[in-house]
């Protein structure tokens, strides 16, 4: 018998991926609430997640 697949992504990056695009969906809807273009408010969220990854996965580890 064979040994199982290899995985696609492990569950620590699976647990950072989804929390930062939590992170970049908060941050996207409260930037809309201010009242900011849909744009902005994209720009916002993307760049958030984006930063939001190496804090995370330092911390979730």
């Amino acid at each position: 018998m064979s040994p199982p697949p290899d995985t696609f992504l492990s569950l620590h990056i699976a647990v950072v991926l989804l929390a930062a695009v939590v992170i970049g969906m908060v941050i996207g809807c409260l930037t809309v609430l201010t009242g900011a273009p849909v744009a902005a408010a994209a720009i916002a969220g993307v760049s958030s997640a984006g930063g939001s990854v190496p804090a995370l996965r330092t911390l979730i580890g």
